[in-house]
């Protein structure tokens, strides 16, 4: 490799296969029509990332080749409209022309890309090439890893749009992650009068009381139903978010739903598949709902964040350079802290 092909390349960080991450050198893209070139500057580690890790792909989605992992992500625009500045990055880019598109919904296009999914590179890398129309400019407010969070915090939104919170409301968030503690903010904001949360870990429970949880309940052999029955008078709750991607984190959130209740499934299982008892949910008359990533939530996202209505910097409780991804990813598997960031690149 000569040194002018070295002026021209970047890192990039490969998934090769189950547990395989190598940092390699590849060219630096070349925007195509429509796109800008952007120069990473964070990127959050998400559960999605860790699926790819551990299985070599989620859901249905299978790694076929080296692939970049990488859809949180907030960088510096090189080129287009917004050259020079610093912008969040929707990681889902439509078609705008398919049935879904024009009726509202693209995040259900069938000719949809998503960085750091299947056929689409991600954001774990120094450059990237991405739609013009993917970018939002960050108030100087928000920094690099605050514009990395909001893509959970779109993921939040879309799953408070889908429950149909409304004031007065009783919550239960079923797993408290980054996603479910954001969850958190956004029911308080919206006016819930009492939410519960759950989880495995002791200091993601006490991440949910800062968030504004009413009560933090451990997570252990379904004590934590006959908990919330308690604390309920037995008449359980009016929207259950199921944000663990573990189906007795759905088994719990179904038993805890009140009759006539919304349960909003968040979280991805690694075995991709979900189970409830459907005589528990038929009796009460349960609307279950699935949360397909999010749609039109970067503008309002950036809205509460820049207004101070929502805490995404408290969640970030790790930040590593791009070399340091073992160190990273190792920290994001044992679930330390809340949110992992890789920072490849420096805002200045």
């Amino acid at each position: 490799m000569t040194s002018e092909d070295i002026d021209r390349s970047m890192w990039a960080l490969e998934l090769r296969g189950v547990g395989s991450l190598s940092l390699v050198r590849r060219p630096v893209p070349a925007p195509a029509s429509g796109e800008d070139l952007l120069r990473i500057t964070a990127v959050g580690i998400c559960g999605s990332d860790l699926h790819w890790l551990d299985e070599a792909g989620i859901g249905d989605a299978r790694l076929t080749r080296p692939l970049v992992l990488g859809h949180e992500f907030a960088a510096v625009a090189e080129s287009g409209a917004f050259k020079g500045r610093r912008v969040a990055v929707d990681p889902a880019a439509p078609c705008g022309r398919c049935e879904f598109c024009l009726r509202g919904d693209p995040n259900f296009c069938s000719q949809l890309h998503f960085a750091g999914h299947d056929r689409d590179d991600g954001a774990l890398r120094e450059w990237m090439a991405w739609s013009s129309e993917c970018l939002y400019p960050l108030p100087e407010s928000i920094d690099a890893a605050d514009g990395a969070m909001l893509e959970p915090l779109g993921v939040a939104l879309h799953s408070i749009d889908l429950a149909h919170l409304k004031t007065g409301m009783s919550v239960g968030v079923f797993g408290a992650g980054p996603i479910g503690l954001l969850i958190i903010q956004l029911a308080r904001l919206s006016g819930a009068s009492w939410i519960v949360a759950t989880d495995l870990l002791s200091h993601r429970l006490d991440a949910a009381r800062a968030c504004g949880a009413n009560e933090a309940i451990l997570a252990h052999g379904g004590d934590e139903v006959e908990q919330v029955k308690k604390l309920t008078g037995g008449r359980g709750l009016d929207v259950c978010f199921e944000v663990a991607g573990d189906n007795d984190a759905v088994d719990s959130a179904i038993a805890c739903a009140s009759s006539g209740a919304r349960v909003v499934l968040v979280g991805i299982p690694s075995d991709d598949r979900v189970s409830f008892s459907a005589s528990v949910a038929r009796r009460k008359g349960l609307t279950v709902k699935l949360v397909r990533r999010m749609k039109h939530t970067y503008a309002r996202a950036t809205d509460l964040v820049a207004r101070g209505l929502v805490d995404v910097r408290s969640l970030v409780t790790h930040r590593y350079p791009l070399e340091q991804f073992e160190k990273a990813f190792a920290v994001a598997s044992r679930r330390d802290g809340i949110k992992v960031i890789l920072e490849p690149g420096s805002e200045s």
